[in-house]
């Protein structure tokens, strides 16, 4: 009997994977040595990663990390818990941005939609939209394996466009189910109704993307969606912490 071969990644997919990359750390144990160590990965031999996500507090560690990289830093707000607090979420936000934050990815308020309030989770978007101003991109992390259906997670995709988002995210990493290509195909179809009315908003798929095979199946849903070789940091990211272990793996 055949035992079937595993192929390692094409060293060439692998690194443009790298490249669409948010390398993230979000655990509770973080501390500024452990954001050290990740930022060292954000730059291998596997490449370059688009961008550091980490806590709000280690935005000045990242940023000296990073220095001439290139790579950007994105800190995370509201987040996990997507509060209806859209003071909060702003002020976040704000401080994020002025300690040097080139992203900020900010947790929808999905409980406040499935009880029947959409007009918070509007608010919300519109004011972290405010805050990062022409200094950073917002990601709305909608959190779709929460949310019950398609047609809820298409609509709070469509109040973050309204909102201002410039990527729709699919979740915090912190529930299940996270990434799932059905959730996948919502965001991209109001992502397509988007750009046919002239704003262009990116995705950002995250949550339990932890092996090539995985990633490397999203960018092909995009592109199916886009066209070959339409993804870009500018419209889509990869946003994970281990897979980038599988990654440089596959490195000669």
């Amino acid at each position: 009997m055949s035992v079937p071969v595993t192929l390692s990644p094409d060293p060439a997919m692998a690194r443009r994977i790298v490249s669409l990359m948010d390398l993230t750390s979000l655990n509770e144990t973080d501390d500024e040595a452990a954001i050290v160590r990740l930022s060292e990965l954000a730059v291998s031999k596997a490449g370059t990663v688009a961008a550091l996500c980490t806590w709000p507090q280690f935005m000045p560690v990242a940023r000296n990390a990073l220095l001439g990289t290139g790579v950007r830093i994105a800190a995370v707000a509201n987040f996990p818990a997507g509060a209806a607090a859209v003071e909060q979420a702003a002020a976040e936000t704000a401080a994020a941005v002025a300690d040097g934050a080139d992203e900020v990815d900010v947790v929808f308020p999905y409980r406040a939609l499935l009880a029947g309030d959409a007009a918070v989770g509007l608010a919300l978007v519109q004011r972290c939209r405010s805050a990062c101003g022409d200094r950073a991109l917002l990601k709305v992390i909608l959190e779709a394996g929460q949310l019950g259906s398609p047609d809820t997670l298409r609509r709070a995709a469509e109040i973050a466009v309204s909102g201002g988002a410039h990527f729709l995210k699919t979740s915090t990493g912190k529930t299940s189910p996270g990434a799932t290509p059905e959730a996948a195909a919502v965001l991209l179809e109001v992502i397509a109704q988007s750009r046919d009315c002239g704003r262009a908003v990116g995705l950002k798929v995250s949550g339990g993307i932890r092996h090539f095979a995985a990633a490397r199946d999203f960018l092909d849903q995009f592109e199916r969606r886009f066209g070959s070789g339409s993804a870009t940091p500018a419209n889509f990211r990869i946003g994970a912490s281990t897979l980038i272990g599988d990654l440089l793996e596959s490195m000669p």
